[in-house]
């Protein structure tokens, strides 16, 4: 799981149907009468200036230099959602579309083509996405800003005393933030597309459990604890005063006293009025009327795949039903598999030095040395992360980096060595490091900087993630261990069944409107038939749609992609050049990577 801050970004912000930049600037970014059109490039770095600069936030993870980049002065401010403006959201992504438009695509050079029509699919999805308002669930219990925000504010880096006074107007603002996304959720239901009864008590719980009064008194809260802990990283450098430094401590403390706990409270507070006359269970999108419409192009956005539904169903089975016999062939040539132990390092820093060492020869030399820090989740934030995550770190500043451990999650041996290759060698941070040494040598980066394909960036950690199983067994096999080495090439199989499993779960609940009948028929074959079990995995499924196919859709189109090219290189083809070219022309959407097959160098 990668932490990709990006909260008004092009492509979250219209995927979630908010329409947070409430001021349409495409009328900035057409040409005046009378006046020379803007160049594609500035065209580009415009419409990438006014996106960092609607969200503080955004910025801050996004760029740690932003005058680089042309940005001198930014408003402080989280996103506020205005009443009623969700009905009026489409109209920004199709007036921006006829403004990329205006520029004639065969009339650019060759790289900025390839970003034009990354773009355009962006915009085109994006559009039909925000011609469906109030589909989006901001508070979900699986992917909500109620989780996410907290998580955002505690690792808010301090580079400079500016960012904490920063920090601070934007914690201040969390009281309005959450109100206005309520008042959002108050019209979802008046249209009735209300999240379930089921789904609001759970984001009111996690509003109980995130922030209370008792932590907050004892001084043991995790936004206590970080800042302080930011506070003397900083002061190492900024030479603050002890008492600047209790002074800053106490403003902290009054905000998430004042405005933090009361915003969670009343948010608790309005979840579960709505709750009140919510329907019953969480359903799949399918079941609301414009919902499998809706579904097929979210599927598209967040995956980057043109198959339709139908079509990625088909594959999912297709792949489900393959690595059954993969299971089973393994099971009945070493049936002593299920019983052996697992075994493995258990120190995250060793695991990344091993993995960075294996990777050698399969993936390019990123240009500049990465340093890599390991922390552990604080106690009070473990229930609300995932097993590890890598904090994305700024285009312009990937020589620090910081993976997070999660110690409630217990992942040891062989599942935290692919979970650290998924999150860091060769995954997230890698490809994080190297796209920003890249992308930054282009003569025009800023298209490339705004687009993020959720199937492209999963996709691929996935992929590497699959690559690492192999190189454990490898190293077994090579020591005379061949059954050891099967059972991690079963477990390479069993994680690779599970997720597609998942991702066909996704397509039958929210394209078909499938129920929990439909749902036990395709999982008690793989002995998921506990009725508990089955609710826990029906509720999540429900509550994030496409995520799950946004892991495995996009391993499933780079393992395709990998073949395609195969095909097209011949002899010339290699792991490594395959690599490279996945690194080089992404982020981008699996129906415009392929053309990058007839121009390559």
């Amino acid at each position: 799981m990668k932490k990709r801050i990006r909260l008004t970004s092009l492509q979250i912000l219209i995927s979630c149907g908010l329409l947070l930049l409430v001021s349409l600037f495409v009328c900035c970014l057409a040409p005046k009468k009378g006046k020379e059109a803007p160049s594609f490039r500035q065209f580009c770095q415009e419409l990438f200036i006014r996106e960092m600069t609607a969200n503080a936030i955004d910025l801050h993870y996004s760029l740690a230099h932003p005058e680089r980049f042309g940005i001198t002065e930014h408003a402080v401010t989280l996103p506020v959602y205005e009443p009623g403006s969700e009905l009026g959201a489409s109209e920004y992504p199709v007036r921006l579309l006829a403004a990329l438009r205006a520029y004639k695509r065969e009339s650019l050079s060759r790289e900025d083509q390839y970003a034009y029509a990354c773009l355009e699919r962006i915009l085109e999805l994006s559009a039909d996405l925000a011609s469906h308002p109030y589909y989006a669930d901001p508070l979900s219990p699986t992917q909500g800003m109620q989780c996410e925000l907290p998580i955002l504010l505690c690792e808010y880096s301090f580079r400079t005393r500016q960012d904490v006074e920063e920090y601070l107007q934007l914690l201040s603002q969390t009281g309005t933030y959450f109100s206005s996304l309520l008042t959002y959720e108050r019209e979802k239901a008046a249209a009735g597309l209300s999240p379930s009864a089921v789904s609001l008590r759970k984001v009111a719980e996690q509003c109980d459990a995130i922030v209370t009064s008792e932590e907050l008194a004892r001084g043991e809260h995790f936004l206590q604890t970080s800042f302080s802990e930011r506070l003397l990283e900083l002061s190492a450098s900024e030479a603050l005063s002890g008492q600047e430094l209790a002074d800053l401590t106490a403003r902290n403390d009054a905000l998430l006293t004042s405005v933090l706990l009361p915003a969670f409270q009343d948010l608790r507070a309005g979840v579960l009025a709505l709750a009140e006359d919510a329907p019953d269970g969480p359903t799949g999108l399918s079941a609301y009327p414009e919902g499998k419409a809706y579904y097929g192009t979210l599927l598209a956005y967040v995956t980057g795949s043109s198959k339709s539904p139908e079509e990625v169903k088909r594959l999912l089975e297709e792949v489900l039903d393959k690595e059954t016999k993969n299971v089973r062939t393994l099971l009945t040539k070493y049936p002593e598999l299920s019983s052996l132990p697992e075994d493995g390092m258990d120190d995250a820093s060793a695991i990344l030095s091993d993995l960075r060492q294996k990777m050698e020869g399969d993936f390019p030399d990123l240009p500049s040395e990465c340093l890599v820090t390991v922390k552990t989740v604080s106690p009070s934030l473990s229930p609300y992360c995932a097993p590890a995550f890598y904090l994305t770190a700024p285009v312009d500043e990937t020589d620090r980096n910081v993976i997070y451990v999660n110690p409630a999650s217990n992942a040891h041996g062989l599942d935290l060595y692919v979970t650290l290759a998924h999150e860091g060698y060769p995954g997230h941070l890698y490809q994080n490091a190297y796209a920003g040494a890249s992308l930054l040598l282009l003569e025009n980066p800023f298209p490339r900087l705004l687009i993020n394909c959720g199937g492209y960036v999963e996709g691929w950690a996935l992929y590497v993630e699959q690559k690492a199983y192999d190189y454990v067994a490898s190293s077994l096999s090579e020591q005379g261990n061949a059954t050891a080495a099967a059972r991690v090439i079963l477990e390479k199989h069993y994680r690779s069944l599970q997720l597609c499993l998942y991702s066909l779960l996704d397509l039958m609940i929210h394209y078909e409107n499938a129920g929990m009948e439909e749902i036990l028929q395709v999982t008690s074959p793989y002995g998921i038939q506990d009725a508990s079990a089955l609710t826990a995995i029906y509720e999540y499924v429900c509550e994030s749609p496409c995520n799950y196919p946004k892991y495995y859709l996009g391993y499933l189109e780079i393992l395709e992609l990998r073949k395609q090219a195969m095909t097209a290189w011949g002899a010339d083809y290699s792991d490594l050049e395959f690599h490279r070219f996945l690194l080089d022309h992404g982020p981008a959407d699996f129906q415009n990577l392929p053309l990058k097959f007839e121009t390559r160098d």
